[in-house]
């Protein structure tokens, strides 16, 4: 491990960090000012900057003759987000899931992800498969602006007077405070792609002299690198109060990062991306199993809390190490994978269907009452 190598990945935690919270700052603030909900902000605009660095990394990858580290960070990253980010973010603060991600974008999410799976059977996302997604991805934020879409509560001010008066200085202030805003969410996406440039060079680095593939080097190292923009954006979301941006970023992003990174990197490599019979048979089932696992927590109380997050970030442990075991070959791999894939996995979803059937008569109940 080189001193370089080190360096890059301290100087990139440093630029997402600070990253993070110019964005949170910057977009929260013109939310407010646009009238514009923090959840929309964060399903839209914050996941479109979180998700630059994966369209980065993924396109590069291709058309310099990786696809397997282009397929690897998305399908890394979107299991990441969720298991990672969420789980660390609910643990910090419990995290609120209002009616609007229950119904719409979590089910979107899985069904994009479902999309994703089955275009890769065939073991390519092909050119004509990329314009699928961008066209589904299009249509989502199309749909999802024009019912966000609130009117504008009409204050009424003093005229101004020939001078410009007080409606003169309150269009200056507006308009300055916009300005300060947008500046904060541009400087905010740079520091955050920067940073994730740095840490993924430095990652991608040790990661190579142990002499593994780039799938797994993008399901790991490259996914969680890339992911922690949305780690760094989330957190500080919720120490500041903003749980729904948080939830509403990861949610996002996962949904940005099929339509938008997958579905452009197919259109511009040449004869599209070509997906490892391994991320097939494995990494993209986990990534539908992973979306999934998500609306039963979300309709338990409508809210994730820290248990939950602490359950997810297990699971997030455990995938990464049957990963890597299977990337070296390890005599624990099988015995893991068993005990992982025929009894932790299918014992943590009858609990979470049976958690979310009896939420749900608890609520019908009420209803009743």
């Amino acid at each position: 491990m080189s001193l370089t190598s080190v360096l890059l990945l301290l100087a990139g935690f440093v630029l997402l960090v600070g990253g993070g919270e110019a964005l949170v700052r910057g977009a929260a603030s013109l939310a407010r000012t646009l009238g514009m909900s923090a959840l929309v902000v964060g399903l839209t605009v914050v996941s479109f900057a979180t998700s630059s660095p994966e369209l980065a990394v993924s396109a590069g990858s291709a058309l310099s003759g990786s696809p397997g580290l282009a397929v690897g960070n998305v399908v890394g990253s979107n299991i990441a987000n969720i298991l990672l980010v969420l789980g660390v973010a609910a643990i910090v603060v419990p995290l609120t899931v209002t009616n609007r991600l229950v119904r719409t974008d979590i089910p979107v999410m899985v069904g994009m992800s479902v999309l994703a799976l089955v275009l890769a059977l065939d073991g390519t996302i092909s050119t004509t498969d990329g314009v699928l997604l961008l066209g589904l991805l299009a249509a989502y934020l199309a749909v999802t602006t024009i019912v966000a879409r609130r009117t504008e509560t009409v204050t009424t001010v003093p005229e101004a007077d020939e001078d410009g008066g007080a409606l003169g200085r309150l269009r200056t202030t507006r308009a300055r405070s916009v300005g300060i805003d947008v500046a904060l969410v541009v400087v905010g996406v740079a520091l955050l792609v920067g940073g994730a440039r740095f840490l993924v060079d430095g990652a991608t680095r040790i990661a190579s002299a142990f002499g593994v593939s780039d799938l797994v080097i993008g399901l790991t190292v490259v996914a969680v690198g890339t992911s922690l923009p949305e780690l760094a954006t989330s957190v500080i979301a919720v120490r500041r109060g903003e749980r729904d941006m948080a939830v509403g970023n990861i949610v996002g992003s996962n949904i940005f990062n099929i339509g938008a990174v997958l579905g452009l990197t197919a259109v511009i490599a040449p004869g599209g991306i070509d997906v490892d019979p391994a991320a097939v048979n494995l990494d993209l089932p986990v990534m539908v199993a992973v979306a999934l696992v998500l609306l039963p927590i979300a309709f338990t109380g409508q809210a994730i809390v820290r248990w939950e997050g602490v359950l997810l970030v297990v699971l997030y442990v455990a995938y990464l190490a049957y990963v890597l075991l299977a990337a070296t070959d390890h005599d624990a791999q099988e015995p893991f994978g068993g005990a992982l894939f025929g009894f932790v996995l299918p014992v943590t979803a009858v609990w979470l269907v049976a958690l979310t059937a009896y939420e749900l008569g608890l609520r019908r109940g009420r209803r009743e009452v």
